[in-house]
């Protein structure tokens, strides 16, 4: 039985479609991500699986319950963090695990052996108000009360917006010992970068998916030769290479720039030289042109604009 199953799930409000005939599942022990920017339908989805909001049509189960009609007895059994830090920012921090461990029938001193990696981290700063946590503080205790109840699946909506690269690290690193114990595990970032830390992830913009794959697969499905180009002025050079004849997509990517040829069955050597050569022409007598490997976020814009070419 899989943890998750979603068919055709399909959600929109107004006129804005959020959800548009999501089909996914995820087995248990999974550590699975959702990666999509902002406005993609990560929260929205989440929401549906969390028996926060109802679907407007398709179905999905998780542990096997229907969201739907099985509600009740799903609450009991799955943690959700959401987005927005939303718990009690008057109350201390003991006094926030404590009550969310209450609801569910639990203690701090039963479920330790779970939480006590984090919660150890917190126990300093236990008597200190919620509000006046840092962003990395408050995550931590946001997860140890999704935990408080000793969920059997876990999802978390963009944990890591908003906080430190330390905190941002030492979060992952937490969900890597907890995934570790077999619990299911399924979170949503906008950051391509954290797709690697996941065993699976499913791309998603729109309210639609574009995919869904290892990490390692969906790089490499890139599918065409793609080039890093580097000189002194940027913004000049992206210009310059935005002009050249041949050119397909040229983005911004730290800094550098990743371009794609238009034309196919090309040697990449080739490219590179003609690239060099039109960029020399327009006065970058620094401009490298090399041949870099594809990453998630290179194979998610690509995709991103398949309908749009296709149109």
């Amino acid at each position: 039985m899989n943890a998750v199953t979603v068919e055709a799930l399909s959600k929109r409000f107004a006129d804005v479609v959020a959800l548009d005939a999501i089909s996914l599942e995820i087995a248990p022990g999974e550590l699975f991500g959702i990666i999509g920017p902002d406005g993609a339908g990560k929260t929205t989805l989440f929401r549906i699986l969390v028996t926060l909001s109802v679907p407007d049509a398709g179905r999905a189960t998780v542990l096997g319950r229907d969201v739907v009609t099985d509600l009740w007895e799903l609450r009991r059994r799955v943690g959700y963090m959401p987005g927005r830090f939303s718990l009690y920012p008057d109350l201390s921090v003991e006094e926030n695990l404590s009550f969310f461990a209450s609801v569910f029938g639990a203690t701090i001193e039963a479920q330790h052996d779970l939480i006590g990696p984090i919660y150890d981290q917190l126990a300093p700063f236990k008597d200190r108000r919620a509000g006046a946590l840092s962003g990395g503080m408050k995550q931590k205790l946001a997860l140890c009360c999704a935990l408080v109840h000793r969920p059997e699946i876990l999802f978390l909506d963009e944990p890591t917006t908003g906080v430190d690269a330390v905190s941002r690290r030492e979060l992952w690193e937490l969900l890597d010992r907890l995934r570790n114990t077999g619990l299911t595990i399924v979170v949503s970032t906008p950051y391509m970068d954290e797709a690697d830390r996941c065993g699976r992830v499913a791309l998603i913009q729109r309210g639609k998916l574009l995919g869904i794959d290892v990490p390692d697969r969906i790089a490499a499905s890139f599918g065409r030769p793609l080039f890093a180009v580097r000189a002194a002025e940027r913004y000049r050079l992206l210009i310059a290479t935005r002009e050249f004849a041949n050119a397909a997509t040229v983005f911004p990517f730290g800094d550098v720039l990743h371009y794609t040829d238009r034309r196919d069955g090309v040697p990449p050597e080739r490219i590179a030289r003609e690239l060099r050569e039109h960029l020399q022409a327009r006065g970058f007598a620094d401009a490298e042109v090399q041949e870099t490997r594809p990453t998630i976020e290179d194979t998610f814009m690509a995709r991103m604009g398949e309908p749009e070419r296709a149109a």
